[in-house]
């Protein structure tokens, strides 16, 4: 049976976009499986996507293969990629996708798609999805190996995420990162920058939260609190509540962590 095969795109459902991807991956490979992960990342939004397959992509079988199609150069001279890492394969345009995993994992091998086997005869310079990036990865679902895309590249584009400080008071400072449905405020802000979180207050805006919790029933609803979400950075949230709306929070905001004061 062929690998998985995952979808993630900025194209959401209501135009024939994904179906086309989908309909060129079942003719190179009958009987692929096909997951669809998410078509509502936000147009363009690439830090979205690195966010969302950063989240999602090291949970699935070893040798899966994610095609994720967030393309604001798509028809430009940026690379289409054929990359593995992390025991995962991607297939995807090189423009700071695979940020995020790769922090936590290790680039095993890249390669630019140039192979014209794995793409349809005619490319369209709008739509990569349909005619390079979903035959790139129905053809590796049927077994073609990794380094017949094409020439390998050494390194990948990566966004330019602000990073997390520790300053030699202790204190940590960094940024709001990512907004989520429910209004969380996800920060870079990693589990591993913060010691012993008891006497610590986040200090973002003009609020002071007290303490970092462990899960969003601490507090009373309606109130706010800071906690390290499933993903391990942390989060300002506010229970059952849009903590973005309720506060006043977007993306790029600072954020302080400062330790017995």
């Amino acid at each position: 049976m062929p690998p998985l095969v995952t979808l993630t795109t900025d194209f959401g459902a209501r135009d024939p976009y994904v179906a086309a991807m989908k309909g060129v991956m079942f003719k190179i490979c009958p009987g692929i499986q096909i997951v669809d992960l998410s078509h509502d990342i936000a147009p363009q939004d690439v830090l979205q996507g690195a966010l969302f397959l950063a989240g999602a992509a090291a949970y699935f079988p070893e040798g899966t293969i994610h095609c994720a199609v967030v393309d604001p150069g798509v028809g430009t001279d940026r690379l289409a990629l054929a990359a593995s890492a992390g025991g995962q394969v991607f297939v995807c345009p090189d423009n700071g996708l695979l940020t995020l995993f790769l922090r936590n994992h290790a680039l095993t091998e890249a390669r630019a798609i140039t192979n014209p086997a794995f793409m349809l005869d005619t490319i369209s310079p709008t739509f990569h999805g349909r005619d390079v990036f979903a035959p790139a990865a129905a053809s590796l679902a049927r077994g073609t190996p990794l380094e017949a895309a094409g020439e390998r590249v050494d390194d990948v584009q990566r966004l330019e995420i602000p990073e997390a400080a520790t300053e030699g008071s202790g204190d940590v400072s960094g940024a709001v990162i990512h907004i989520d449905r429910f209004g969380n405020c996800i920060t870079n802000i990693h589990r591993t920058l913060v010691g012993e979180p008891a006497g610590t207050t986040v200090c973002i805006g003009h609020h002071r939260l007290p303490g970092i919790h462990q899960t969003y029933g601490d507090v009373a609803p309606g109130a706010p609190l800071a906690l390290f979400g499933s993903s391990e950075y942390l989060e300002i949230a506010v229970n059952q509540r849009d903590a973005a709306a309720e506060l006043g929070i977007a993306a790029g905001d600072k954020i302080r962590l400062t330790t017995g004061r």
